[in-house]
């Protein structure tokens, strides 16, 4: 097999910073995907509707020169940021809204930018029951953020703790496990049905921990939640392979600054927008199955949204090519995730 041709794929986690951030990596996501959710942890983050619509403006604007293949064009799908204030009035235009597609919940201090997060689950029942009513998408960043659980376990004791209780009181609301990155992530969302499905970054399809430490602690592998063992990403490329609807492509690109990853306490986030796509491709090789690979990429993820699939496609080609060791970002650079080495899969421009 020489070429890959699928429909395009969307990104159903993914962020973007803001200005001056967002115009050095919003082109990346617009020419290879769809269309994206938008994660809303900006500072300050997206609280309302009125946020979220002047948010998707700056991300046109900043994608406008920057089409994909075939008919489609770049929509950026719109979230909501949940806090202990968010109100039920702020759900419902959500939900009326035509931009706007979920509402994230952050525990509160569980990743970057989340300290405006919820601080305990209770104080937001109501709005379930309003998500719920309205069919609203809840993506959750699935971290027990007690500092006394282990960072490898946080995952696994927010499934034990929150999750299961959340499904348990709101079976009908629709929610997605973000990002998830072990064995019992993806048997939860396995035994699920309809109203839960999960997103699959490629760097968790294609690291385990001792990437971290690989000569040295290595910054730029470094996220929210953790890279694990790898009996846990075999699981990953498992459900991601396997053709099951639960799971669909989320990359969860997150740029930051080298200074702000190489520092005395570098950010959480890895940047993959730049060759997403092929990232993804590199990890279905290595599990040595293409079968579901458009499964995964493009449709399982618009189906569990309720969204057409995309019209256009796009092609990979087998190409030995080396990822860039660093890409411009505003006033300083950026490290992309594999910089430097070499993958088997190109993105025909």
């Amino acid at each position: 097999m020489k070429t890959i041709t699928i429909i395009t794929p969307d990104d159903w986690h993914l962020h973007l910073r803001d200005s001056p951030y967002l115009e050095a990596v919003a082109g990346d996501t617009a020419r290879q995907f769809g269309r994206a959710i938008i994660m809303p942890n900006l500072n300050p983050p997206i609280r309302n509707v009125e946020d979220a619509l002047h948010y998707r403006d700056r991300i046109l604007a900043a994608t406008s020169l920057v089409s994909n293949l075939g008919t489609n064009q770049f929509q950026p799908l719109m979230t909501l940021y949940l806090t202990d204030n968010t109100s039920v009035e702020d759900i419902e235009a959500a939900s009326d809204c035509e931009f706007v597609f979920g509402a994230k919940l952050y525990p509160a201090g569980a990743t970057t930018n989340s300290d405006a997060g919820v601080t305990d689950l209770s104080k937001i029942h109501g709005l379930f029951e309003a998500m719920q009513k309205h069919r609203l998408v809840l993506q959750i960043h699935g971290e027990a953020t007690n500092p006394e659980v282990d960072v490898f376990d946080r995952e696994k004791v927010f499934i034990e703790q929150s999750l299961s209780q959340i499904r348990r009181d709101f079976p009908e609301l629709p929610i997605v496990f973000e990002h998830i990155t072990t064995h019992e992530a993806v048997e939860f969302v396995r035994a699920g049905d309809h109203f839960l499905g999960a997103t699959i970054t490629p760097h968790h399809l294609l690291i385990n921990r001792n990437a971290l430490f690989r000569g040295g602690i290595r910054p730029h592998h470094y996220c929210l939640p953790v890279v694990k063992r790898e009996q846990h990403r075999l699981s990953l490329v498992e459900a991601a392979s396997g053709g099951e609807s639960h799971f669909f492509a989320g990359t969860d690109s997150a740029p930051h600054s080298q200074t702000a990853k190489e520092s005395a306490c570098g950010c959480a986030g890895v940047y993959s927008a730049c060759c997403a796509v092929e990232l993804y491709a590199e990890a279905f090789e290595r599990a040595g199955d293409f079968t579901h690979f458009e499964t995964f990429m493009s449709r399982n993820g618009a189906d569990f949204y309720g969204l057409p699939q995309n019209r256009g496609k796009i092609t990979l080609n087998q190409q030995e090519w080396r990822v860039p060791e660093s890409l411009v970002y505003a006033d300083s650079k950026l490290i992309p995730f594999m910089a430097g080495e070499t993958l088997n899969w190109k993105f025909q421009q």
